[in-house]
Formats: C-alpha cells, structure tokens, sequence
C-alpha cells in the first residue's frame, strides 16, 4: 500500500500490534506555526454559510499541541462586493479561525489516521478531522467522497461517511451527544478518533469504540470511480456557526480545538 508524499516520522509513535505501520505523523513538537512541509491552509469564508474567515496566524503550535483557535474579532471583507450574494456579501469579517489541509503535501490511499484532540463543545463551535478525495477538483463534492472521522456541533459527536450513488448523496451518520458520552467531564478530556481504511471497509472510531462502517464496494457503480479507492487528504478546522454549528453569539471567545498529534499508519 502507498503513502503518497509520506513524510517526516516518529519513530517513538507506537502501534498497536495488529499490523499496522506508522508512516507519517505530526506530534507539533516545534512551537511556532504548523509545520510547511505537512500542512497548507483553506483562506476565507469558505463553505456552509460559517461565519468564520480562516486565516493560517490561527493556528499555532504550542507545548507539543497544535492549537486552532476561533476568534471574534471584526475587520474588513476583503472580498465584499455590494450587492453579491454568499460571503462576498458580507461587508465585515466577526470571526477568524483557521483550516489546515495536507492536499498535495500528505496523500493517502489505506491506513488508520489517528488524532488525539480536545474539542471545545459550547454553543457555536463547530470542530472538524476529516479527509477528502484528491479527485474533489475533477469530479466535484460529493462525488469525491468525504470522511468525517471527527466532527461536533450543537452537543452532537458525528463520524460521517458521504458519497453518492446513482447520483444521490448516501450518507452514514451515527452521532452520540456529549450528554450521553460523559458531559462536561468528558469534554474536559484528550480523545483519540480514528478511522481503519481499507480496501473492504471504512471504520470510524471514538476511544477504540466502533462508531461508524462503510463497505468500499458499496460505492461501486458503472461509469464512476470509487471515492474509496483513490487517495485522500487531511483537513483539521475549527469552524463557528452557519449551517450547523449553532449561534456563538453568547460564547465567550476564544473557542480552540487542541489536537496533540496526527498520524497515519498502514498495513504491513
């Protein structure tokens, strides 16, 4: 199995003993902005109607964590244009955030992707881990394929898989609420999700617990490629509000997703 654009690793990352090989990792041991070689960054509103302009001076890497950190703080739209609609029709940024992605730097087809991370559960905060097809640009979303191996909004815990078939959006989308999972006592807590691709299955898990699965062949169709058998890249964002996210309109700023480390394994 290939990782494409594998880079730097850390050696002392453990396994698990089931065959699984590391072959790329970010531990964020280096304060100062994210690594270059691993990360690049989405720029502007850019998707749901969120109200946050991402930004790459919001994300930093701090005492061995990497910390995204969502901001209110109003200045210009650089984009606005009177009259437009969407984003650009916004005269004033209120929120900056930032979105890190590995497109083109860490590309992968198979593996377990692992991040430990604590999330911020207050109303309006809207957390994401997920991976994308690298085929987005040439067959458009959601023909691509999206895993959310970590996403939260309005006290929910998602994982999601998308894709389509005959032309309609299929998603798998178990959730469980903070409530159910522990409350501000779990919140306060580092959590490991993970995702085990291969080429029979996507599996989504939360500390080790299965929380969603996917049968690869169930997206094959005639005429298209399967959005689980060709690479995908990492995307970590903290986004606020719009479509999901809820009203941050009472949350006391700054709202953070901290994540100690990323990492990619495959099979032996």
């Amino acid at each position: 199995v290939l990782a494409v654009g594998a880079g730097r690793v850390n050696a002392a990352a453990p396994g698990d003993g089931s065959g699984w090989k590391l072959v790329w990792s970010d531990e964020f041991t280096k304060d100062g902005p994210p690594d270059p070689a691993n990360w690049d960054y989405e720029h502007g509103f850019v998707r749901n109607a969120e109200l946050q302009y991402y930004q790459p001076e919001n994300a930093i890497c701090k005492g061995g964590k990497l910390i995204i950190e969502a901001r209110r703080e109003r200045k210009p739209n650089p984009e606005y244009q009177s009259g437009a609609s969407g984003w650009k029709n916004r005269e004033f940024i209120d929120y900056t955030s930032a979105c890190l992605i590995s497109l083109k730097k860490h590309e992968f087809t198979y593996g377990r992707f692992e991040m430990r991370a604590r999330i911020d559960v207050r109303a309006g905060s809207w957390p994401a881990f997920w991976t994308l097809g690298v085929s987005r640009d040439r067959v458009g979303w959601p023909d691509c394929g999206e895993i959310d191996i970590m996403e939260y909004y309005r006290n929910m815990v998602l994982a999601n898989i998308l894709h389509t078939h005959g032309g309609k959006q299929v998603w798998i989308s178990p959730r469980k609420t903070v409530t159910e999972l522990g409350g501000e006592a779990w919140a306060r807590k580092f959590h490991v999700w993970s995702m085990e691709w291969t080429p029979e299955k996507v599996d989504l898990l939360l500390d080790g617990k299965l929380c969603a699965h996917m049968n690869v062949a169930d997206d094959d169709e005639p005429g298209k490629a399967n959005a689980f058998r060709v690479p995908h890249y990492i995307l970590l964002n903290q986004a606020i509000g719009g479509m999901a996210g809820g009203d941050p309109s009472a949350t006391a700023f700054p709202v953070r997703m901290e994540v100690d480390y990323v990492r990619v394994y495959q099979q032996e």
